[in-house]
């Protein structure tokens, strides 16, 4: 059981810092953390998967199952069109707080699998810097569509050079990406194409998409309120399942080194994480970086405070939001490390940095 107070500071966190471009999860997110009885619902949840977004997927779930109910009048994913108003809240309390029981079963055995698809415009131009083909290694990985990265189409929007597109022409998938430039930036070098020449992904579940149920979830756990989101999450599903990736189900930490010794030995191995290391001590996982037995990179795209602050410290400037950087290990040591972006929680922005 995770305590209380714990819950209601992570939902004030949330609605406060993380809930940008999510008005219908901001106003659920504050009324929650001002109310015992419906925070008290995450309590279920162990201590390092408790947060604001499971409470939410949960309640997604529930909503999806119901959807005359009236509350799915405030869910654009179920055709909504009701603003948050003061109805909302109630509304919600009362719906959650009817179906506790389920709520908690949902919240105790399903950790929130974030699929977001956009992440991949952030990522793209970090994993071009190596040179490849490269074998590719998510870890936390989900139902692993982040592996489908060299398989999407790029429009990166720059007021420098104007659009930049790369990937396949004729991608099932098209992500689009402002990027922009810190003061003293140059524009990164946006190649046509990232070649993977193998990929695996790590997960303590790794999520089946045929199965329905699990696919049902992994919809709840996009924001209901962003239905674009939505719409990629099922494209990019449907280019996985042409070509689903390897998994390895484990730890994060226990298993990175089974699961990296997947890929063969003469591609450079690039280690992802993205949105990941909330849930995995940072430090514990830089560990296991270094102590794989070949040359890795690490592609982080996490806070600065939960990734790179393990191998760069003192740059408190990279403080709030995501940060994308890239990590050289060798003979157990970190032989570079650089932060290359500020990023858009869920890859609308890029802002690169000098």
């Amino acid at each position: 059981m995770t305590s209380l107070e714990l819950v209601r500071q992570r939902l004030a966190r949330f609605a406060q810092r993380e809930a940008d471009g999510s008005p219908l999860y901001q106003h659920l997110g504050a009324h929650a953390a001002d109310d015992p009885e419906v925070a008290g619902l995450l309590t279920a949840a162990p201590e390092q998967f408790a947060h604001a977004t499971l409470l939410l997927a949960a309640a997604h779930r529930l909503v999806q199952a119901e959807p005359f109910h009236e509350l799915s009048n405030y869910y654009p994913s179920l055709g909504g069109t009701y603003g948050a108003d003061e109805q909302t809240w109630p509304l919600f309390r009362s719906f959650v707080l009817d179906r506790a029981e389920r709520m908690r079963a949902l919240i105790s055995s399903r950790p929130t699998q974030t699929n977001e698809v956009g992440r991949a415009a952030l990522l793209y131009p970090a994993i071009a810097m190596v040179k490849g083909p490269v074998g590719l290694l998510e870890v936390g990985c989900s139902a692993g569509l982040l592996l489908g990265l060299d398989q999407y189409g790029y429009r990166y929007q720059t007021e420098q050079a104007g659009p930049l597109a790369a990937g396949p022409a004729k991608a099932a998938l098209g992500l689009h990406c402002a990027l922009e430039l810190a003061p003293g930036a140059d524009l990164p070098k946006i190649p046509k194409s990232v070649k993977v020449a193998a990929k695996v992904g790590l997960d303590r579940a790794p999520a089946d998409l045929t199965d329905e149920d699990t696919y049902a979830w992994l919809e709840a756990c996009v924001w209901a309120d962003q239905p674009e989101r939505l719409r990629l999450f099922g494209v990019a599903a449907t280019v996985q399942r042409k070509s689903p990736p390897e998994f390895v189900p484990g730890d994060a930490v226990a298993d990175l080194g089974k699961a990296a010794a997947r890929l063969p030995t003469e591609l450079p191995l690039v280690v992802l994480t993205s949105s990941v290391l909330s849930y995995v001590p940072g430090g514990d996982f830089v560990r296991a970086l270094a102590a794989l037995d070949r040359p890795a990179w690490w592609v982080s795209h996490d806070s600065y405070a939960e990734g790179l602050a393990h191998v760069l410290p003192g740059r408190d400037d990279l403080s709030g939001g995501g940060t994308l950087g890239l990590v050289r290990f060798e003979d157990g040591e970190v032989v570079s490390a650089k932060a290359l972006a500020k990023t858009g929680l869920h890859g609308q922005r890029l802002v690169w940095l000098p």
